[in-house]
């Protein structure tokens, strides 16, 4: 496949990005702010009957992205968003900080940045798309300072898992482009690490 390019998603480029996602908002009316909104607040979304579904959700992506605040990158193919990667400083991802299974062992470390989402359509799965936005993901959070790139895959054991079940990608895709993966120490759920720069 040949991906013309991956950009910043933008201001200009949200109506890409809500085409992209689609009425479902990609995973079950998600908008990709699984990992940014408070755990109730998902849900109220999520629960609502259509067509509120997911509508908060929505919004809230919406309005980051409007603000500047650069929520991801979009693949584009031939001029029509193809892919996304959720990639951002991991303080902007509220869940991580909560989380039992996923909460950073150092959480005042600096220059940290959290990748934790790919959406593909389902015609674009398979075919190195998510490798090439992995590679964009890296370069974009060095070139904005960040000094750690941190991630939260799935370990399919080198198999193949649902599409639903790796949308935070999958322990050998990061390790194929250098991450270290290592245990949680609580949970031993893996997180993998890059680091981005040298002190």
């Amino acid at each position: 496949m040949t991906i013309v390019a991956i950009e910043p998603a933008t201001p200009e480029r949200w109506p890409d990005l809500e085409r992209l996602f689609g009425p479902t908002g990609a995973y079950g009316h998600c908008w990709c702010v699984y990992f940014r909104r408070r755990a109730k607040d998902f849900t109220a979304s999520i629960s609502c009957a259509p067509p509120e579904r997911g509508a908060a959700n929505r919004e809230a992506l919406r309005r980051i992205t409007l603000d500047g605040a650069v929520p991801g990158l979009i693949a584009y193919d031939g001029g029509e968003p193809c892919g996304w990667v959720s990639v951002a400083p991991r303080e902007d991802f509220i869940r991580l900080s909560r989380s039992r299974s996923l909460r950073p062992v150092d959480p005042d470390e600096p220059g940290v940045w959290s990748l934790v989402c790919f959406w593909l359509p389902p015609r674009r799965r398979r075919k190195g798309l998510g490798s090439q936005l992995l590679d964009a993901a890296i370069e974009h959070a060095r070139a904005k300072g960040g000094r750690v790139l941190e991630a939260y895959p799935v370990d399919t054991a080198g198999g193949r898992a649902p599409s639903a079940e790796v949308y935070t990608g999958t322990v050998r895709m990061f390790q194929k482009a250098g991450f270290a993966c290592e245990p949680h120490p609580v949970s031993e759920r893996p997180i993998a690490r890059l680091t981005l720069k040298d002190d």
